[in-house]
């Protein structure tokens, strides 16, 4: 269901779009549809969103922050898959969190309320 001014679509530049499907593939269950060598759409099971394949990656554009259950196994699932730990687990008012950085250099981070 769409809602009006909610985020709809996320799009995420990636210099190696096979290496960015297996690392969110692996990481978080993502599914994926291919629309030629250039671009590749995402499915988490609830937001939608896609990767386009283009130049490294540049500081400064939003920040998405996914939920966990499970911080921890968190850290050690997207390390094992490639990521990067920029920033490590860190509490703040209303739960804990980190951030890292994906293959392709975008910086995301991780939230939970437990």
């Amino acid at each position: 269901m769409n809602k009006h001014h909610a985020i709809n679509y996320i799009e995420f530049p990636a210099t190696d779009l096979p290496a960015i499907k297996e690392f969110y593939g692996k990481a978080f269950g993502w599914t994926f549809t291919d629309y030629g060598p250039e671009y590749v759409a995402f499915s988490d099971g609830v937001l939608d969103g896609g990767f386009t394949k283009g130049s490294a990656i540049q500081e400064g554009g939003p920040l998405v922050i996914l939920y966990s259950e499970n911080l921890e196994t968190s850290v050690e699932t997207v390390t094992a898959c490639g990521a990067t730990i920029i920033k490590h687990i860190y509490s703040f008012p209303g739960g804990r969190r980190f951030h890292f950085l994906d293959p392709a250099g975008n910086h995301l981070s991780i939230w939970s309320d437990r």
